[in-house]
């Protein structure tokens, strides 16, 4: 109980001296926007931005399930027969979607 009291009593003491020191408490309102050269930010810097790895992540996430779901399927497979084959086949039409998806964003054009 003491240890807690003790590491409760140093993190408010770091908390406070950390607003006490810091160039926010004391610097103007010009002062404390950011340095853009002149101007006034228009828009959001991350909207220029275009994620492009984002089509290639789906695309890998997609291969990903299907094989995380092909090893236990397999196993299940022998026991289940014809109704389990066409449970994975369903699956992989699912996963075929977003596949296809990707292949119309580009993903499979190296630049």
């Amino acid at each position: 109980m003491v240890t807690f009291a003790v590491i409760l009593g140093w993190t408010a003491l770091a908390v406070l001296f950390a607003i006490a020191l810091s160039p926010s408490a004391t610097a103007s309102a010009p002062q404390a926007m950011p340095f853009l050269g002149g101007g006034s930010a228009e828009t959001h810097a991350w909207q220029r931005f275009h994620f492009r790895p984002y089509t290639m992540s789906l695309l890998f996430i997609a291969f990903e399930m299907e094989m995380m779901f092909m090893y236990p399927w397999a196993v299940v497979f022998v026991s289940e027969g014809i109704k389990a084959l066409a449970e994975m086949g369903m699956f992989l039409a699912i996963l075929s979607v977003g596949i296809l998806y990707g292949w119309r964003e580009g993903i499979f054009r190296w630049q």
